[in-house]
């Protein structure tokens, strides 16, 4: 029999940022040690569970490439199931929920049940990231637009890319790791020139937190010499060779941990 609970159930889609504990928001932390149950993904950084007390029930749906805890659809029924019992349910998810967190799929699910759902912002790697490394994602110089894409995206070579990097504009990519070849091929491809600087950022927000430049053309081959891991962030645009950034972390090329470096950001 399906245990329910006195009051009505509500469902929070919370972006827990992009790893460092105390960038998560004071609406965010609060929830977390309100809720009935959290289900968090495998991105959420252990500092920010650590802020979830011990009665709050845990369930970790992780994600990988190519391998899953448990599917979207599962998931997505998983949340229902327990906010219709009448739980307060977090749905706990890396960065921000509805930039590339899949977050519109599960609002949809709990709109389609007729339950109730809202949505809290996280800072999404894009921003953590480029902060932590000292990158301007928009410079009156540099950049006035910014683009995010997914690296993972299906029939790579059919996308058009093309306007999304160059001059004035700045690119971000989230989950292009195991692409990093083809999405840098793919660029040139479409016009972007080969000397354009790149930057990598490596579990940006932590204190293991590692930064890599170099130029787009040889993008491929620096993620696979310093085996880069996930989480990781891709950078591409004049703004990733700014000089804060060089006087911070080497020049371009070198490898540097942000955690050995005298700036502050």
């Amino acid at each position: 029999m399906e245990k329910t609970f006195p009051s009505p159930g509500k469902l929070w889609l919370v972006g827990a940022g992009p790893g460092a504990p105390d960038l998560l928001t004071l609406r965010a932390a609060r929830l977390l040690t309100s809720a009935d149950l959290v289900v968090h993904d495998g991105l959420v950084g252990d500092g920010v569970l650590a802020l979830i007390p011990p009665h709050v029930e845990r369930i970790s749906v992780a994600k990988q490439r190519s391998r899953h805890t448990m599917k979207q659809e599962m998931i997505n029924e998983l949340i229902v199931r327990e906010t219709r019992a009448g739980r307060q349910v977090v749905r706990l998810k890396g960065g921000d929920p509805f930039i590339f967190g899949r977050g519109g799929e599960e609002l949809d699910a709990a709109r389609e049940a007729g339950i109730a759902c809202e949505v809290v912002p996280g800072i999404t790697a894009a921003a953590g990231c480029a902060a932590q490394a000292g990158l301007p994602l928009t410079h009156r110089e540099d950049a006035s637009a910014v683009s995010f894409v997914a690296g993972q995206c299906k029939d790579l070579t059919d996308q058009d890319w093309s306007g999304l990097a160059g001059h004035g504009r700045t690119l971000v990519i989230y989950m292009g790791l195991a692409t990093a070849t083809a999405i840098a091929d793919k660029l040139i491809a479409d016009g972007v020139s080969p000397a354009l600087p790149v930057a990598v950022v490596e579990r940006g927000t932590t204190a293991e937190a590692r930064v890599l430049r170099t130029l787009l053309t040889d993008l491929g081959d620096l993620v696979a010499r310093e085996q880069v891991q996930s989480p990781a962030l891709i950078i591409v645009g004049k703004v990733a060779a700014r000089a804060d950034a060089l006087d911070c972390l080497g020049a371009p090329g070198v490898t540097a941990s942000l955690k050995d470096v005298a700036c502050e950001f």
